[in-house]
């Protein structure tokens, strides 16, 4: 353990001690002006500090010195009662601040109470609590502020993490200073009590146990116990000025006195009326000459003061501004058109209705659900989907959004806002009222319905979502269907590089010794264009080092790593272990393998176009069989010929999932419901 955590350990036990073990007096001298010393270093701290969590110990700090005054006043309470003395300090303010007069005494020690009680302390405690109220209700603003500016671009993972906990320490400490302002607020009730206690058991004890006079009973024992109170007092007033600094403290890049110079000294108009006027006031009236003449001279000063600060400002500016031909200079410039060439990956255009989603401000939550989606499509596609931008588009219908992959228009849909969209599963026991629209991501019949009537939606067995989740679910079928396009050289790159420390032999061997990015790009482009998840990628960079020696067709690369993830292709396709498939005739795939040309390109499928157009016919017939038996679209085919078939079925069901037998489990039983002939 580091010494600082013992020594405050230490520290805390010794208060604690102070309260039980009497010490001598020339030790609780020593204590007495440690505790000036320490409230006028929180003090001073409490000014010099630019936001709160540079002082985040704070409300402990405040917690540790309330005890340690409490201590105090309990060990000088002591020796007030028993021994009619309470040590130099004690003596010096009783005799030098107060001038040995009591009630004068009495009389300071009672304002700086009232001071601090009903002004200062209230007043922090006050600010104390409005602070933490509001600082624990803007966190969700600022959490999706964060996300916002994620989702955006403009920060990156690793700021959001760390804006996100100074939000958190800020809501922590607001709620802390709360709480511990209650500490300051029963110090100075705690004070007044002692006070009183001393002053009547000093007359009772000094009287009736000491057999002093009256007189010089009451004298002595209020000398003492006033300053005893302003030496308990005095300290606490200043950790009381100190909270009501910290939680009245606005967000600022500078300390304190800084701005309170930067803002209520630099107004050279403010300073000239007001020096003016104080002049006059000296000059032209009854008033003392002297101190209006004085302090009205010091503000004409400080206003000369100022204008030549802004001056000097105003001359730096001008060195620093771009002349207006140089401007236009660098706007005929060619690199000021290369970021119009930009084109983002992702982009979500909506008309003005749908900004009230977008805006966080206004309740939106659509941001928060795009970073879902990008966290979706990781855990299920292995893929890092790139930023998604969200533009507002006045060419568009109000209540319209467009869904772009590269610049280039890939699907749009229309919301009714205030509405719910209702789908219908299949069973539903009775109709509901609505407009009648097709769900856009999936292409079913659905209604949009009124908000109060989403209950009953709901009991009618309804599905029945909100306009965010629509648009959600919609772009999240897009970047699925195109995640084969957002995969970039770049990305891949990032993929590996993100393994290179757990497989270092593994990348070594494969690149660039067998395998460029470009390639594996290809065949990851490839997994992905079929639904394939990428996430286990060091299976699928073992397998493309096990077979790149033996061919450099990326197509051929592609079907070993399939069956590699037979595991995962299976349990994607077949949950239930089971399912009813179609499957090609012998003498089809006898006309495939035999059709398999090469060339210097890799290779290719030969066959003429009636052949082609019969195959997709018989294609067609049987999967619809498959289909109206409640089955998936699948057809099984030869290893060999799976990528080609899969080439030709593209043509006229892009859906269609081709598999491989040894890219299913030997555990999984399927059935042929029906046979593709030629």
């Amino acid at each position: 353990m580091r010494f600082s955590d013992i020594s405050v350990a230490i520290l805390v036990i010794v208060i604690i001690l102070l309260i039980i073990i009497p010490i001598p007096l020339g030790l609780l001298d020593f204590f007495l002006a440690l505790n000036i010393a320490l409230a006028l270093t929180i003090l001073v701290l409490s000014m010099f500090m630019r936001e709160t969590l540079e002082f985040s110990v704070f409300p402990s700090i405040l917690l540790i010195t309330t005890l340690f005054r409490l201590a105090l006043n309990i060990s000088t309470t002591r020796y007030i009662l028993s021994e009619g003395q309470a040590g130099s300090v004690i003596a010096a303010f009783g005799d030098f601040v107060i001038g040995g007069n009591a009630v004068v005494g009495f009389i300071i020690f009672i304002i700086i109470v009232i001071i601090q009680f009903l002004v200062i302390t209230k007043g922090s405690e006050r600010v104390s609590e409005v602070a933490a109220r509001f600082t624990l209700d803007a966190m969700p603003g600022k959490q999706m502020a964060i996300d916002a500016d994620l989702n955006s671009g403009l920060i990156n993972e690793s700021d959001a993490k760390e804006r996100r906990k100074k939000i958190q320490r800020e809501a922590d400490f607001y709620g802390a200073m709360d709480g511990a302002s209650k500490f300051v607020k029963g110090d100075a009730i705690a004070g007044i009590l002692i006070t009183v206690i001393n002053i009547l058991a000093g007359f009772l004890i000094g009287t009736f146990m000491m057999g002093l006079p009256l007189v010089e009973s009451i004298s002595k024992f209020t000398l003492l116990t006033v300053g005893d109170g302003l030496v308990s007092q005095l300290p606490a007033l200043m950790i009381s000025v100190a909270t009501g600094i910290v939680v009245t403290r606005s967000a600022s890049e500078e300390n304190l006195g800084t701005d309170v110079f930067a803002q209520l000294f630099m107004r050279r108009v403010v300073l000239y009326i007001v020096g003016s006027f104080l002049v006059l006031l000296g000059a032209g009236t009854p008033l003392p000459t002297l101190p209006f003449l004085v302090v009205g001279g010091a503000a004409l000063l400080l206003g000369y003061r100022a204008m030549q600060v802004t001056k000097k400002e105003e001359k730096l500016a001008e060195v620093e501004e771009v002349p207006e031909d140089t401007s236009k200079d660098d706007m005929r410039r060619p690199e000021n058109i290369m970021p119009l060439l930009q084109v983002d990956p992702i982009e979500l255009e909506f008309g003005y209705g749908i900004i009230p989603l977008a805006d966080p401000n206004q309740g939106g939550d659509l941001f928060d659900r795009l970073v879902m989606i990008r966290r979706q499509i990781a855990l299920e596609l292995g893929l890092i989907v790139p930023m998604i931008r969200l533009r507002d588009n006045i060419q568009l219908d109000a209540n319209q959004y467009l869904i772009k992959i590269k610049g280039n228009d890939i699907a749009y849909g229309t919301i009714v806002f205030d509405h719910y969209l209702a789908m219908s599963p299949g069973s539903v026991e009775g109709e509901i009222e609505g407009i009648d629209t097709v769900e856009p991501a999936f292409g079913l019949p659905a209604k949009w319905i009124k908000s109060d009537l989403r209950e009953k939606a709901e009991l009618l067995g309804y599905t029945v979502v909100d306009p965010s989740s629509v648009i959600s679910t919609h772009l999240t079928e897009v970047i699925k269907k195109h995640a084969h396009e957002l995969l970039s050289r770049e990305d891949v790159k990032n993929l590996v590089e993100n393994i290179r420390e757990s497989n270092p032999a593994l990348l070594e061997e494969l690149i660039p010794n067998l395998m460029m990015i470009g390639d594996i790009q290809k065949v990851l482009a490839n997994l992905l264009s079929e639904g394939i998840s990428i996430r286990n990628l060091v299976s699928i960079l073992e397998t493309l080092a096990d077979h790149a020696r033996s061919t450099r067709d990326v197509n051929i690369l592609t079907e070993y790593v399939r069956q590699k993830l037979s595991r995962q292709i299976s349990k994607q396709y077949f949950p239930f272990g089971e399912a009813k498939v179609v499957t090609l005739e012998q003498s089809l795939e006898n006309m495939l393998m035999e059709s398999i040309d090469t060339n210097e390109n890799g290779t290719f499928l030969s066959l003429d176009p009636m052949t082609t157009q019969s195959i997709l016919s018989s294609l067609s017939e049987e999967i619809k069989k498959l289909l109206q038996m409640g089955e998936q679209a699948i057809v099984v085919t030869a290893p060999i010929v799976r990528f080609y078939f899969k080439r030709i079925s593209q043509q006229a069901i892009p859906e269609l999932v081709v598999l491989s037998y040894n890219e299913i489990e030997s555990d999984i039983e399927i059935q042929s419901a029906g046979m593709v002939s030629a």
